[in-house]
This record gives structure tokens, C-alpha cells and sequence, in this order.
């Protein structure tokens, strides 16, 4: 990240630290949001219209039933079970309102921000990639990899993700790249010149 920063001020970018403080926030948020997302539209999941149908089902209901379970993976079926959770009775109020709330700020602070800048340069991921399957048993080491990166879907803003160098253990980095809600052309500018600072 330091050395594209320092590149991009030697190619005449202006760059400004900001202090985006929220950012701690947005994992928790998001995996509410997300997760209660889920599991309120994969309740219409039939196996009828799309997708996995179940050929042993003797009756309708077994169908349904039985096209959800045979269909969706383990971490479809942890998002549908914590969604459904922080939607019941009791629950909705502690998490997914506050979650929403949360979100409402998070997108306040990336507009206050975009009121400085055109761009906000982050890395990707807290880490280099890992290796493959290397932390599939551990779904919360998993979930914190995506802190850089929900916070665009929570604000509802533009970003994308560049290949980087490689780091000096032999695994990948990315950096993204962040713009305002429908400056996508600024985003795909800023981007290209990113994308040939790295190939230089």
C-alpha cells in the first residue's frame, strides 16, 4: 500500500489521510444486514421455478424441504440459521435495527468523505490471500478478511478490487479502490492508472 500511495503522489495524485472510524463497526453490521437478508428471501426458495429441485421427494412440502437441504452449502445454510436468528421476535430490535443503523452511519462518514476526495485508496484484505481451504474450518477469521471491503456495500458506493504485487512469502495482495455511489467512469480512470503503476 505504501509504496502505490507513494507512487500515485509521484504521478501528481493529491493524497489526503482520512480517518474513516467506523470501519470497526462494519463486519458486525454487515453479517447481520447480510445474513438477515438471506434468510428473508431464501424463505421463497421452492426448488420449482430455479435451482436444485429434489428428485426423492414424495409430496410438495418434502420437495421444498428436502431442495433446501440438498441445495444449499454449509455456509448458505449458517447465513439462512443466523439470519433467521437476528430476525426473530426479541432479536430484531437488539440486532438488525441497530445493524441498520450502524449502516446509516457508515454511509455518512463515506459521504463526508467523498466530500474531500474523489477516490479512497484501502487494501482489500487485512492480510495477503492464505493458502486454499486454509481457513474454511474457521467462518469468523473468514468473515474479518472482508472488513475492507463491506463497508462499500453497507454505504452503497462504487469499488473495485486490483491485483497487487505478490508479497515476499509468494502470496497475493489487492488493493481497492473506493468512489461515490454512481462515479463508476472516476472509478474505472483511477483504477486504470492503479492497474498500470503495478505492471510498471
Amino acid at each position: 500500500m505504501a509504496k502505490t500511495r507513494q507512487d500515485l503522489i509521484n504521478s501528481g495524485a493529491e493524497v489526503v489521510d482520512l480517518n474513516l472510524s467506523l470501519t470497526d463497526k462494519a463486519i458486525a453490521a454487515y453479517y447481520i444486514i447480510a445474513t438477515a437478508e438471506a434468510s428473508s428471501n431464501l424463505s421463497r426458495y421452492d426448488g420449482v421455478r430455479y435451482g436444485h429441485r429434489s428428485k426423492e421427494a414424495a409430496g410438495l412440502q418434502e420437495m421444498y424441504e428436502q431442495s433446501r437441504s440438498e441445495g444449499f452449502g454449509i455456509e448458505v445454510k449458517r447465513r439462512i440459521m443466523l439470519g433467521t436468528y437476528v430476525l426473530s421476535s426479541g432479536y430484531y430490535d437488539a440486532y438488525y435495527r441497530k445493524a441498520q443503523q450502524v449502516r446509516r452511519l457508515i454511509r455518512d462518514e463515506y459521504l463526508e468523505a467523498f466530500s474531500k476526495v474523489d477516490i479512497l485508496l484501502t487494501p482489500v484484505t487485512p492480510t495477503t490471500a492464505f493458502k486454499l481451504e486454509e481457513k474454511v474450518s474457521d467462518p469468523l477469521e473468514m468473515y474479518l478478511q472482508d472488513i475492507y471491503t463491506v463497508t462499500a456495500n453497507l454505504a452503497g458506493i462504487s469499488a473495485i478490487s486490483i491485483p497487487a504485487k505478490i508479497s515476499p512469502e509468494g502470496m497475493p495482495w489487492g488493493i481497492q479502490l473506493m468512489a461515490n455511489a454512481f462515479q463508476e467512469e472516476t472509478l474505472f480512470q483511477a483504477a486504470s492508472i492503479v492497474e498500470s503503476l503495478q505492471n510498471a
